[in-house]
């Protein structure tokens, strides 16, 4: 039965205390008489005479006859030495022994050399035996004179003492090795006295993480956990990677397996693996640390993506955790160039089913809708963690805003995805109403919204999820000429669903380099899978071409962009949107896996009215206007919009309403502007008909 810390304490210093006393006595027995100081010898000396045969150390030791008082002393300490042995857990210095693999010989080594730190007076009894008033430390030759078991591999550097820097040589100069200082290393001389912390060396690196009960991870990472577990050796050795976009997933099962263990589980960023010639040092220290805690080590290389620099610290990552030994888990998306591991396990977000469950249990008692759960876990794709700090948050949130709204928004911005380089976040303020389509287009947009709300019903509460790998996202084309809405239909979906809208910008997501393009867009995907994002992907004719007959290496590489994009854009599961003004030039394989085609049409005469009732904002000065007139301009809704803006501001600046004539000013512009002849008897006659009189 294990002693209490108290208990244990006090055992280990009165442990401590009788080793340090029958150190003292060797010490002193060793200190020649005083007819031995006088006499005058070569070689090695009389006191003590010691000889080095064939590598083998011979010893010869005369031990003056001990006075009764100092024999009962001895004995007494040695007693104390074995009654402070006892029970479990033994006394510090006997855990170093056992857990770092240290023979007697090397035990008694480090002991001296701890004595040195803790025992002040000591020096002078370490300068005395050793015949030198000047060696007030402990050395090798002192050591091989005082202790029974002398071997001269102790100092080897691929023994415990030196490989797990217990100690320190001290060796200036021309001095010899085994004269030279030995010392023991803060970190170790702190273990025996009973105070057990991480080396700061590793603590710098390193966070820790609070172990999880295995019950409270869902099931699909349950069952990887058991996985993984089944792969760690009786001694604890294993090397684990753990693959996958989850990655506060990986950081949970991590944790619960080592606490299944008995370890305290820490996490090294990829980043801060230590350099090349640290790399060596930094594994031998961890490998000290890990047994003298215990713990378990996570490289986290989950937010590394694409091609790393030569110089990068996670070029290393396969050959570090090849060096550091014990239980060591890596967390990465894929695989990891030069890890072996022992075994691999993909860890996903959990399941929709589960992440329904854990919305239940987050929210506890509190009043919400009963399917408010179901649309949460279908629309947005959380880690566990995740939900209960969304949970936790709007709960305790005091905002007038009802909980259901507090929730969404929570979801919004806790998915919200890091695609500031490869995509402009558009803020989404035009409404149903804004949209002028033919009632068949704005039926199919209306149809895609109402498939976003219905996929809780359909997907899980009816089973097709269970059927199907792929295709769980929706994917739609929005095809017409420029201006005629396409993007507006998009900020309207995005508004009516309350979800952030991302335009893709192609530019920085094009690379002329092999492979990156690829990269670039499994980050875009893989970003806005958390669900809180709806992809716009404009002028998608520029990515989404036709696949062409390979002739040259390019043709091949552009080929096999398309592919991936092929096989992406059916894996997403999200919500995708294409917009296109050539859609013959689209991949009839992309057309094949897009739920919704739809086309936008040039603005007829009424359609063209209906926009031109709707292009002033509300609170704009005007004077009488004939929309009707203006309508007769064969004009896009985006022209139309772009004519409202330019005649405000010429109003601004005139100080002055907006008037029909300066719409018409405005709208000679964009004619000109676009290239198109502009038709002046047209305009003469709807300045006569709107009363504006005269030409320009």
């Amino acid at each position: 039965m294990s002693m209490a810390p108290e208990e244990w304490l006090d055992r280990n210093n009165e442990y401590l205390g009788a080793a340090l006393a029958l150190l003292r006595q060797r010490l002193t027995d060793l200190v020649p008489p005083p007819e031995a100081k006088a006499a005058k010898t070569s070689g090695y000396g009389e006191w003590p005479a010691r000889a080095f045969f064939r590598g083998r150390a011979l010893k010869a030791r005369a031990i003056p006859l001990l006075a009764p008082p100092e024999r009962r002393e001895a004995a007494t300490n040695e007693e104390r030495l074995a009654r402070a042995a006892e029970g479990e857990p033994p006394p510090a210095l006997l855990i170093l022994e056992r857990q770092l693999g240290l023979s007697g010989f090397e035990r008694e080594i480090l002991l001296m050399c701890v004595a040195a730190e803790l025992d002040t007076g000591i020096g002078a009894a370490f300068a005395a035996a050793q015949g030198n008033s000047q060696r007030t430390y402990p050395t090798f030759a002192l050591a091989m004179a005082l202790f029974d078991d002398a071997v001269w591999e102790a100092l080897s550097p691929e023994r415990p003492l030196r490989r797990y820097g217990l100690i320190e040589i001290s060796q200036p100069g021309a001095t010899p090795f085994t004269v030279s200082a030995l010392r023991a290393d803060e970190r170790i001389v702190n273990f025996v006295k009973g105070l057990n912390y991480l080396d700061e060396r590793i603590a710098s690196l390193v966070a820790p993480v609070a172990t999880l009960d295995p019950d409270d991870l869902p099931e699909s990472h349950r069952q990887a956990l058991a996985g993984l577990a089944a792969q760690v050796g009786a001694d604890g050795e294993a090397r684990l990677l753990l693959r996958g976009a989850d990655g506060d997933g990986k950081r949970q099962i991590a944790s619960a397996l080592a606490g299944m263990l008995g370890l305290r589980l820490v996490v090294l960023p990829a980043e801060s693996i230590p350099s090349a010639g640290e790399l060596g040092t930094i594994a031998r220290l961890w490998s000290r640390e890990r047994r003298l805690l215990p713990l378990a080590l996570l490289i986290d290389a989950h937010d590394l993506d694409g091609p790393l620099p030569p110089d990068h610290p996670a070029q290393r990552l396969g050959l570090f955790a090849r060096e550091c030994n014990g239980l060591i888990m890596v967390s990465a998306r894929d695989e990891v160039a030069g890890l072996e591991p022992d075994a691999a396990r993909d860890v996903a977000k959990p399941t929709a089913r589960e992440q329904r469950t854990a919305w239940t249990a987050a929210l506890g008692d509190a009043r919400v809708d009963p399917g408010l759960a179901a649309r949460l876990a279908s629309q947005f794709d959380l880690s566990q963690s995740d939900i209960a700090a969304v949970s936790r948050e709007a709960l305790a949130a005091d905002d007038e805003a009802p909980l259901d709204a507090r929730l969404w928004r929570g979801c919004l911005t806790r998915a919200r995805p890091p695609l500031a380089r490869l995509a402009e976040r558009i803020d989404a303020k035009a409404v149903w109403d804004d949209l002028v389509l033919p009632p068949t287009e704005k039926a199919l947009l209306h149809q895609i919204a109402d498939q976003i709300g219905a996929r809780a019903t359909v997907y899980d509460d009816w089973g097709f999820r269970d059927q199907m790998n792929r295709g769980l996202g929706i994917s739609a084309m929005f095809a017409g000429e420029s201006g005629t809405g396409k993007t507006m239909a998009a900020e309207v979906l995005a508004n009516a669903l309350s979800l952030d809208l991302y335009r893709i910008d192609l530019s920085a997501v094009v690379s002329k380099y092999i492979g990156e393009t690829e990269t670039n867009l499994r980050k875009v995907f893989d970003a806005a899978e958390a669900g809180g994002a709806i992809l716009f992907f404009d002028e998608a004719d520029a990515l989404f071409g036709k696949r062409t007959e390979v002739k040259d290496s390019h043709d091949r590489y552009a080929n096999i962009e398309i592919n991936y994009l092929l096989q992406r854009m059916e894996s997403f599961c999200g919500l995708a949107i294409l917009a296109t003004n050539m859609k013959s030039v689209i991949d009839k394989a992309f057309l094949r896996r897009l739920r919704f085609i739809i086309d936008f049409p040039y603005p007829g005469a009424e359609d063209r009215l209906r926009i031109w009732e709707r292009a002033l904002a509300p609170r704009v000065p005007r004077e009488a206007i004939d929309f009707a007139a203006l309508s007769e301009f064969d004009l896009s809704g985006g022209s139309i919009h772009g004519v409202a803006i330019n005649a405000a501001f010429a109003a601004a600046t005139a100080g002055t309403p907006v008037t029909m004539a300066l719409l018409l000013d405005a709208v000679r512009t964009e004619f000109r502007k676009s290239g198109r002849t502009v038709n002046e008897a047209a305009f003469v006659r709807i300045r006569a008909v709107s009363g504006t009189g005269g030409t320009p």
